[in-house]
């Protein structure tokens, strides 16, 4: 597989998960089945031009980024979309641990301004 088409399947699996979806829904939106789905992701299988516009509808991402990377993405928002998902999911007990996590790296950064 080339670069070109690994970038393209990392790209493809990274605009799925900030959409929030997962390999079965896809398949489920676009009428294809979810091992498609993981094969396309996984580089295996070559994607036509119809399904990769479709995946951009789905996945509300340019496909200008999904073809080639050439647009910075994804966004801080859709990150942040990302990680409120990931975090609705979460025991509290582990809340509270990546709270604790997001504290110490803010604190290093304070202390590396400081030393600068």
């Amino acid at each position: 597989m080339s670069n070109d088409a690994k970038a393209v399947a990392n790209r493809l699996q990274i605009a799925r998960r900030l959409a929030g979806l997962s390999q079965g829904q896809v398949a489920k939106l676009l009428g294809m089945q979810r091992p498609t789905v993981s094969e396309i992701e996984a580089g295996r299988r070559k994607i036509t031009v119809e399904e990769l516009v479709s995946l951009a509808k789905v996945y509300s991402v340019s496909l200008e980024w999904l073809a080639k990377g050439a647009t910075e993405h994804p966004s801080n928002s859709e990150i942040m979309s990302l990680a409120a998902r990931k975090l609705e999911k979460m025991r509290p007990d582990d809340l509270k641990r990546v709270i604790e996590i997001l504290s110490l790296i803010e604190e290093q950064r304070r202390e590396q301004g400081n030393e600068g």
